[in-house]
């Protein structure tokens, strides 16, 4: 599939947190990336953006109210991280936004919410519905795509009276592959919702072709004020990339996962990416960062 790329004034935003996750190695994704030559590759001579990380008060101690961990932490931390968004989008730049874990869309649907109404193309092998008493572990990255979506404590689902951040039909959901887990530890089912959902088995019924032409027909059809690009990086084949705190057998390549980035960039509506879960510490040798690095290079080219 052939499609014209779109110039985008990038700015790199450094948000490593990993407070709704755990600290076993992906607090390093930003920094691993950027030493990568990441900015390089992307012809970004402004510098990174770093936003403050609270990761020190870590605690798997569950909040009396939203039965979450780490709670105050991760609104306060949301907040200095929205702030960036907003001030980088004012600028009319895009927000490339290095996490840590998926809880810092915590930050930054409620900083685009506050604009206007943005979809998102949330790419992650997992659906990310749990409620916070079905979660094993209370982290939030369980659960990330139902709190932005309104669904949870009103602590984390209504910071700012927003809620939702962003509604079920403005949400496509790209890759999952974790239906039997859900059903195991009942999740609520991200496919009896208005989220327009891609799994993975979709994905290798269709191929990837019909699939992005698809996605990019549903934002056509979505007449929002930009879009949000969500790449967990478990998306990914688990042969390719099992540097991921929770692995599951299966995956997209990286040209697959490159080619869906690249047809939503070229719409001109992205008002910036996530890429969180990538775990440093599990990539013995720095190939799968050097990969990483190269296919979000290609997808801008």
């Amino acid at each position: 599939m052939q499609m014209q790329a779109h110039h985008y004034n990038i700015r790199l935003i450094s948000a490593p947190s990993i407070l709704g996750l755990k600290p076993t190695g992906t607090e390093l994704l930003a920094q691993t990336l950027l030493n990568g030559g990441l900015a390089e590759k992307l012809q970004v001579q402004q510098a990174v953006i770093q936003v403050p990380v609270l990761n020190a008060s870590y605690s798997t101690q569950r909040h009396p109210v939203t039965n979450c961990i780490n709670t105050p932490a991760l609104l306060d931390f949301s907040a200095l991280l929205g702030k960036t968004i907003q001030q980088v989008i004012s600028q009319h730049c895009f927000a490339l936004t290095l996490g840590g874990d998926c809880s810092i869309l915590l930050g930054i649907m409620p900083a685009l919410k506050a604009r206007g109404t943005y979809s998102l193309v949330f790419m992650d092998a997992h659906a990310d519905f749990y409620e916070p008493e079905k979660s094993l572990t209370g982290e939030t990255a369980d659960m990330d795509l139902a709190l932005i979506t309104g669904r949870g404590p009103e602590m984390l689902t209504n910071i700012h009276q927003l809620r939702p951040y962003v509604k079920d039909e403005h949400v496509l959901h790209i890759g999952q592959r974790d239906w039997e887990e859900t059903q195991h530890y009942g999740s609520q089912d991200i496919q009896q919702t208005g989220i327009r959902c891609f799994d993975l088995a979709h994905i290798r019924q269709q191929g990837m072709d019909r699939v992005v032409t698809s996605v990019l027909q549903e934002l056509n059809n979505m007449h929002t004020d930009g879009c949000w690009i969500h790449f967990d990086t478990d998306v990914l084949s688990d042969e390719i990339n099992p540097a991921v705190d929770y692995r599951i057998r299966g995956g997209l390549s990286f040209n697959e996962a490159g080619q869906l980035i690249q047809g939503v960039l070229s719409t001109g509506k992205a008002a910036g990416i996530s890429v969180t879960i990538f775990n440093p510490l599990l990539d013995k040798d720095g190939t799968i960062a050097q990969q990483i690095i190269t296919m979000l290079a290609e997808a801008f080219s």
